[in-house]
């Protein structure tokens, strides 16, 4: 007899989105270089599907010299130029330089305050705030929470961080919990 798990309705009847789900979303994320990743993966999103994003994800580590924010950060024109060709990544031209700008963002961060993980996660007060949703339609689409981090990194020099933005971002790296309250992660995720 196999076991059935229960998980949240969103990443059913896809693959790689159960994995995601399963593996990746609301798992609190402290390491700098994947929450610059998951960063400039949600701001490539804005506007379109997050499945489209992720089946994209090893085209941009790819593309985007593995997320290495110091190499990112000095990238010119001829590199945009060559982004915007690159038919495995969203090539939208200010979504590219969006990334090039929050790179250099993501860098002042980091000498400023040691730890991008410790400047993000100030906004929940070092810990994952644990939602009790029953039903998808209970998510918001922002938070208090949210809108502070999209006023303060847009201030620092981020783009495409709006608050829905910020919130999918807090979702995605386990700043805030979720996963429903009959789903088997909601658990896992504390």
């Amino acid at each position: 007899m196999t076991e059935t798990k229960h998980r949240c309705d969103w990443c059913l009847g896809d693959d790689l989105y159960q994995k995601y789900h399963d593996e990746v979303w609301g798992s609190p994320c402290y390491d700098d270089n994947q929450l610059f990743e998951f960063l400039l993966l949600e701001g490539a999103q804005a506007g379109l599907s997050w499945i489209t994003v992720l089946r994209k994800q090893e085209n941009y580590r790819t593309a985007f010299d593995g997320f290495d924010a110091n190499k990112i950060a000095r990238y010119d024109d001829k590199k945009i130029h060559q982004l915007k060709d690159n038919s495995g990544i969203i090539r939208n031209e200010l979504k590219i330089k969006s990334a090039v700008q929050n790179a250099q963002a993501f860098l002042n961060i980091k000498e400023k305050h040691g730890s991008f993980s410790d400047y993000l996660w100030q906004f929940v007060d070092g810990k994952t705030i644990q939602n009790k949703f029953k039903t998808m339609s209970d998510l918001p689409a922002s938070t208090p929470e949210s809108e502070l981090m999209s006023k303060t990194l847009k201030k620092a020099g981020f783009s495409f961080v709006g608050p829905t933005i910020c919130y999918a971002y807090m979702q995605a790296c386990g700043l805030v919990n979720d996963h429903m309250v009959s789903c088997y992660r909601h658990k896992e995720c504390r």
